[in-house]
């Protein structure tokens, strides 16, 4: 068995947690780096095709003539289908292997790319998004997973790190390259452009991928169903909720969410391989990560999508100088990310992520404290502040997540972490909406205001792990 991983500051270990089995403790050399290339490439395509529909959506809503309200449904779709399907898309990855489970999502992908491209109605493209959501989700569901068979358990930080790291790449290059597409070209090349990089991603994903051991679970329909309830009603029904679109409704749609949520839980309770991990979310360090990692992505939403109103409306920069006043945070990012990989496999995520989230707080508190007339410079240090406390925040806590559980249970574990980072940025941008309806001009700095706010209480469940004693980990099964 591996050793537990060190902990030189004396402070509460990350727990000494279940190791593949030497024989699948991960790659080395050549092969390590092939297979990582395969999962960051289909991590980029996943998450840099969700940023680049954002900013064309007006582009998309006029061609295709629809209404900005109803276009709303191509960001919609991939989004919702993408929550609802990632938990039972974990347990068939348990079944199947995660690398098969990879490739079938990539190829899924691609086709759906395609038919997102020859798309003529709102309905046609909502369908091929939802598609490229399910396709997606298919990824984002195992690509976690799949660290803890390509990297040895005790450099495992530094590869959820570049995880991390490729995920702010793809937010980061997502605008530009929509921005450089549509200067030339029509938006159907937005996702035709996914065909090319898709086809590299699944040759590596062929050929570079480790197999990963299966085991036979018996797929439970009625859960899968009540999950996709659960989670459906409560996204769209706060959605209608904080758009002040249709009470009635919203009530009925969280209502049902809440009642399947229950069922969900009372039928999952118990379970040797529950499709929704209540065997995981009682470990203390599983819960603990699963709540920091939500707050740290309800205040990111806070900012990533109120602070371009804040910078046109209200500081009167351009759309082309707000995108590049916005570019500190996933450059911040990206330039952390080498050096907290080395630093989540020394030292507790209790540490290090509330660390990183005082940092986030910090420069949001910062930004809300700005001068009336800030320079581009008073602006962009701001932003770097926050981004480089969010990279510093995510790496740990996403290693914590991961394993906290038993190997055998990996799928679970990797596809609660994408639930996790979705769910927080679903809630989000239900709050900044709701924020601006009930506070119009003023939302501006309620915002950051509460996104700062809700960093501080993230840190603050982080560093709860500190004054606990160590959680064990579940046996493995």
């Amino acid at each position: 068995m591996p050793q537990p991983i060190a902990d030189p500051a004396a402070l509460e270990p990350v727990p000494p947690l279940q190791a593949p089995p030497a024989e699948h403790d991960g790659l080395y050399g050549g092969a390590r780096t092939r297979a990582m290339l395969a999962v960051s490439l289909s991590v980029l395509l996943s998450v840099m095709d969700y940023a680049i529909a954002n900013v064309a959506l007006p582009t998309i809503a006029h061609d295709i003539h629809a209404t900005t309200s109803a276009s709303i449904w191509v960001i919609n779709a991939y989004q919702l289908v993408s929550v609802i399907s990632l938990l039972p898309l974990a347990a068939v990855g348990d079944r199947i292997g995660y690398a098969r489970m990879c490739r079938f999502g990539l190829a899924l992908f691609v086709v759906a790319s395609l038919l997102c491209a020859v798309s003529t109605t709102l309905l046609e493209l909502s369908l091929a998004r939802g598609l490229q959501g399910f396709g997606g989700a298919c990824i984002m569901s195992v690509n976690a997973a799949l660290l803890r068979f390509i990297y040895p358990t005790r450099i495992i930080g530094r590869g959820i790190a570049l995880n991390g790291l490729v995920v702010a790449a793809g937010v980061a290059l997502g605008p530009t390259i929509a921005a450089g597409v549509l200067s030339i070209a029509s938006w159907p090349w937005l996702f035709l452009i996914n065909l090319p990089l898709g086809a590299v991603a699944l040759l590596f994903a062929i050929t570079s991928l480790p197999r990963t051991p299966t085991r036979y679970v018996a797929f439970d329909g009625t859960s899968a169903t009540l999950n996709a309830l659960a989670f459906g009603g409560l996204i769209v029904g706060f959605d209608f909720l904080a758009h002040r679109d249709g009470l009635p409704v919203a009530l009925i749609l969280l209502g049902m969410g809440v009642v399947c949520l229950v069922a969900l839980i009372r039928r999952q309770s118990g379970r040797s391989d529950p499709l929704l991990p209540v065997d995981l979310l009682i470990l203390r360090g599983f819960r603990a990560a699963v709540l920091t990692g939500f707050l740290g992505f309800v205040a990111s939403n806070f900012f990533i999508i109120s602070m371009p109103f804040t910078l046109e409306l209200v500081l009167n920069r351009s759309a082309v100088a707000t995108g590049l006043l916005i570019t500190p945070w996933p450059l911040a990012i990206v330039v952390v990310a080498p050096f907290v990989g080395r630093l989540s496999d020394r030292y507790p995520a209790s540490v290090l992520s509330s660390l990183g989230l005082c940092m986030v707080a910090g420069g949001f508190l910062a930004l809300w404290l700005m001068p009336a007339r800030p320079t581009n410079l008073d602006i962009a240090w701001r932003i770097a502040m926050a981004g480089a406390g969010f990279g510093l925040f995510q790496p740990p806590n996403n290693r914590a997540m991961l394993l906290a559980a038993p190997v055998t249970r990996a799928g679970s574990a990797s596809a609660m972490i994408s639930v996790t980072r979705l769910l927080g940025q679903t809630t989000g941008a239900m709050l900044v909406a709701m924020t601006f309806a009930l506070l119009g001009a003023g939302a501006n700095r309620a915002c950051l205001a509460l996104a700062s706010l809700t960093a501080l209480a993230g840190a603050a469940v982080s560093l709860g792990r500190l004054l606990r004693a160590p959680a064990t980990a579940a046996p493995a099964r």
